[in-house]
C-alpha cells in the first residue's frame, strides 16, 4: 500500500508558476508509475503527467507538455510537478497517484492522495 500526500497548491496569476509536491510513503518502488491528475469544476478527472519511480521515463498530456515538468527525488520520497506559464484553464484540484507498471501509463492508478487545489486567476 502506498500513501500519498500532496501540497503546494494555491492561487496564482496567469503566467505564473507553482510547484506541487507529493510525499510518498509505503511500498512505492522502481516498478511504479507516479502520476499527476487533475479535476476541474464540472469536469472529469484527467491525466496530466507521470514518471516512473526509477525516473527514466516521463509522459505528459498535450496541454502540459512544454509547460509542466514532472520529477522525483528518491532520497526525499517525493514527486514534484513544476507548473509554468499557468493558464486559467489549469484551475483544478490536482491529485497524485501511483500504480505498478502493468498496463498503460495514463489509467488504472490504484493509490490516490487527497488533492491540492490550484487556482489560476486571469
Amino acid at each position: 500500500q502506498v500513501q500519498l500526500v500532496e501540497s503546494g497548491g494555491g492561487l496564482v496569476q496567469a503566467g505564473g508558476s507553482l510547484r506541487l509536491s507529493c510525499a510518498v510513503s509505503g511500498r512505492a518502488n522502481h516498478n511504479y508509475y507516479m502520476g499527476w491528475f487533475r479535476q476541474a469544476p464540472g469536469r472529469e478527472r484527467e491525466f496530466v503527467s507521470t514518471i516512473t519511480w526509477s525516473g527514466g521515463l516521463t509522459y505528459y498530456t498535450d496541454s502540459a507538455r512544454g509547460r509542466f515538468i514532472i520529477s522525483r527525488d528518491s532520497a526525499k520520497n517525493t514527486v514534484y510537478l513544476e507548473m509554468n506559464s499557468l493558464k486559467p484553464e489549469d484551475t483544478a484540484i490536482y491529485y497524485c497517484a501511483s500504480k505498478n507498471l502493468t498496463g498503460g501509463y495514463s489509467y488504472g492508478y490504484t493509490s490516490w492522495g487527497q488533492g491540492t487545489r490550484v487556482t489560476v486567476s486571469s
